[in-house]
């Protein structure tokens, strides 16, 4: 099946788990204890702990990505990542029930002069919205594939 742009790639649920969030928090060692002290994150003015800046890669986990590589056509062993950007809206606190819904948004040819292979470039953008139907965060990723 090929993916037109403005098609939808894939849908992702998931909930933001206090573990995943300490977790990440020692990863990129976060060291505010807003992370993992559910005391702190209140006085703060928080209503739980929220979660580091990266944690809606936690999606990836929930996403079947070889089923998104087979919808877009490509080919693995030529797919690189061209660039990936986060705009929240608000933070992501334990407890959120998100929903993503990815989309094509771009799908181009680029490069081929001086007798190089010209490159794919997809643009793709998830919209991650909360239990209250409230977009979050949106993500937009660059994916590259290398001409044959």
């Amino acid at each position: 099946m090929s993916l037109t742009v403005g098609d939808v790639v894939d849908e992702v649920a998931f909930t933001v788990e206090e573990g995943k969030v300490r977790e990440f928090a020692r990863a990129t060692a976060a060291l505010d204890p807003v992370h993992t002290d559910p005391e702190a994150a209140a006085a703060a003015g928080f209503p739980a702990q929220p979660a580091t800046a990266t944690h809606i890669v936690v999606s990836g986990h929930h996403r079947d990505q070889r089923a998104m590589v087979e919808r877009l056509g490509l080919a693995l062993e030529r797919v690189m990542v061209g660039g990936v950007r986060w705009r929240y809206r608000r933070p992501l606190v334990v407890g959120d029930r998100l929903r993503g819904t990815r989309r094509l948004v771009g799908d181009e040819q680029v490069g081929g002069r001086s007798g190089r292979t010209p490159m794919r470039r997809l643009t793709l953008e998830t919209a991650f919205v909360d239990a209250e139907g409230r977009v979050v965060v949106e993500w937009r990723e660059t994916v590259l594939e290398r001409g044959r």
